[in-house]
């Protein structure tokens, strides 16, 4: 069995992948089978509290999915300090916009407290969208609900900052 094999046992780091994804509901639907080619393609990281998980304007070629902790989403503003534009914890996911679009990072991301994440890197995304495409649009759906739910807060956000 190779290391592309979908059938081969999974590595002591992809066991535990597995195990965060079964800790959030995005991952509920999921076969068991489904969940082992995602924890081959994907990797869990522990940040630490005041650390960075990336910078607003880096090139970014991840998406986040956070398992535990706490993540402070921050903006620069044209006065040049940042402003809080939103806070992350279990089951968010951050960065979603990069595997797509492949733009800069449009904001900042910093840990409030111990956080692990999944990360699910753009060359990933693309092995299973080339290897298994049903499991990859499976993903991809949930990635856009998750998306379009945001943009809709945003959106009623804005609209109550709205001069009237």
């Amino acid at each position: 069995m190779t290391a592309t094999d979908p059938y081969r046992e999974l590595n002591e780091h992809e066991e535990k992948t597995r195990d965060f994804m079964l800790t959030l509901a995005l991952f509920d639907a999921f076969k068991s089978e489904d969940l082992d080619i995602l924890a081959r393609h994907m990797n869990y990281s522990e940040v630490m509290r005041g650390e960075y998980l990336f910078t607003e304007g880096d090139q970014g070629d991840y998406l986040c999915f956070v398992v535990r902790g706490l993540l402070e989403v921050l903006k620069k503003t044209i006065q040049g300090d940042y402003r809080t534009i939103a806070r992350l914890g279990k089951g968010s996911t951050i960065g979603e916009m990069s595997i797509i679009d492949k733009s800069p990072r449009s904001a900042s991301v910093i840990a409030r407290q111990p956080t692990i994440v999944l990360i699910l890197t753009q060359k990933g995304f693309n092995l299973l969208t080339d290897r298994y495409p049903a499991v990859s649009i499976t993903l991809l759906k949930k990635i856009m609900r998750l998306l379009s739910l945001n943009m809709r807060r945003t959106s009623s956000k804005l609209a109550d900052q709205l001069p009237s």
